[in-house]
């Protein structure tokens, strides 16, 4: 077979084939268009879905901003001077009483986006600095639930370290063995390890000495060994 007869061919059944599809798209006209109606709704719905998500995480973003610039505003240190136009706060308490609605409206509003998750986590410490220690601990533990790995261990380290302050040992001890177990780039493992160490040293010092010399094993040049380095050092 020569090539012009094979092209003839090649083009008889491009235009077989799209004669008989136009026939059936003519054939089911109605079907077609419903495919093609659902198509562009399904699409609307994608697009107006991703529209509202940004929109709403900017929103959150920019709540949780406004909190956080509050609650990083320095404390006046007494006998130090403030220079002009600085802003700060008498104490820690009167702090968290201004940022602390902000953070939590931004945890309620935007529960679903990492903002709100990271709202709840502050909330939790606005509320424990304001005294209030049932509320903050709820929060905090609401937190350590969250579906973001950084933000829950954040929360499982301030709940754990509020507990070690109230008397809770068995239950701090335990959460600092989860972050031992399950380290993040928000709580490293040698970070939990040193808050473990740091517990066991009036409950089980000797346990402290060995946590202390494995943090030193584990990477001799890091801060935390040189942190673990100094306690091995005053416990001799």
């Amino acid at each position: 077979m020569d090539t012009q007869t094979r092209h003839a061919l090649k083009q008889d059944k491009f235009v077989t084939a799209t004669t008989s599809g136009l026939e059936w798209v003519g054939e089911n006209r109605g079907t077609v268009l419903l495919w093609i109606g659902a198509a562009v709704v399904a699409l609307g719905l994608l697009i107006a879905g991703i529209v509202v998500y940004y929109s709403r995480s900017a929103a959150a973003n920019n709540l949780l901003g406004q909190a956080l610039t509050i609650y990083e505003t320095p404390i006046a240190q007494p006998g130090q001077p403030i220079e002009p136009g600085m802003k700060t706060f008498p104490s820690a308490a009167d702090r968290a009483k201004v940022a602390y609605p902000l953070f939590s409206e931004a945890a309620s509003k935007y529960s679903w986006l990492n903002a709100g998750h990271m709202a709840l986590y502050f909330s939790g410490m606005s509320q424990i600095d304001m005294g209030n220690a049932a509320a903050g601990e709820a929060d905090l533990k609401k937190a350590s639930d969250s579906g973001n790995d950084n933000i829950r261990a954040l929360a499982k380290l301030a709940l754990a370290n509020e507990y070690v302050q109230t008397g809770k040992s068995m239950e701090a001890e335990a959460l600092y063995k989860d972050l031992i177990q399950h380290p993040t780039t928000t709580v490293p493992k040698s970070a939990a390890q040193l808050q473990l160490a740091s517990l066991y040293l009036t409950t089980h010092p000797n346990e402290a000495k060995k946590l202390y010399a494995k943090i030193v094993d584990q990477d001799k040049q890091s801060a935390a060994a040189e942190i673990a380095q100094q306690k091995l050092t005053s416990l001799k």
